[in-house]
């Protein structure tokens, strides 16, 4: 088994072949998409619990799978891992706006907040549910489906151009001789 698919508090570094990252990270982007089309096609009217505190704990594998991997990239990077990134970086940024920009998911977080006065909420919850809300109104929730559209295209080509930002830096960095 993908030594990145199984559950871990320290990464099993001696374990992870680079040939791990991207059937781990699609897989995991595959199980988080089941865990929010649970909160989506949830029937029961939309609470903090069944929505709020669900979306909150979606992902966590595909966070520690990519935390993982990105940090490889940038402290100690090699033209296979870079090849990588390049695969992976579209479909993440991808996915993330198949959240952000899921209408159906949308609207039960807008009725959660809609409602955020009546719910005796802590003020850790009622945190989590403004930064919730607000993450989506900011990235393009609101939105028409034709500027959505717009916006996927927008972020697909800020995240290659972030990844090369990140190599060329690092390229520079690596390049560097002081001559004294």
């Amino acid at each position: 088994m993908n030594p990145l698919l199984k559950d871990f508090n320290t990464a099993p570094f001696s374990q992870i072949e680079t040939s791990d990252y991207t059937p781990a990270i699609t897989t995991a982007i595959s199980e988080t998409k089941k865990e929010i089309e649970a909160i989506v096609s949830n029937a029961k009217a939309p609470t903090f619990e069944n929505t709020t505190a669900a979306l909150e704990f979606t992902g966590e594998k595909l966070a520690r799978i990519t935390s993982v991997f990105f940090n490889l990239n940038a402290a100690e990077t090699n033209d296979e891992i870079q090849k990588i990134a390049k695969e992976i970086s579209p479909l993440l940024s991808e996915f993330k706006n198949d959240i952000t920009l899921n209408a159906s998911l949308f609207k039960k977080v807008k009725v959660v907040y809609d409602a955020r006065k009546s719910l005796d909420l802590t003020p850790e919850q009622d945190m989590l549910l403004e930064k919730q809300y607000k993450g989506f109104a900011r990235n393009g929730s609101n939105l028409n489906e034709t500027d959505k559209t717009k916006l996927r295209e927008i972020d697909a080509g800020l995240s290659k151009l972030s990844l090369q930002f990140g190599e060329n830096v690092l390229a520079e960095t690596n390049a560097f001789e002081m001559l004294i």
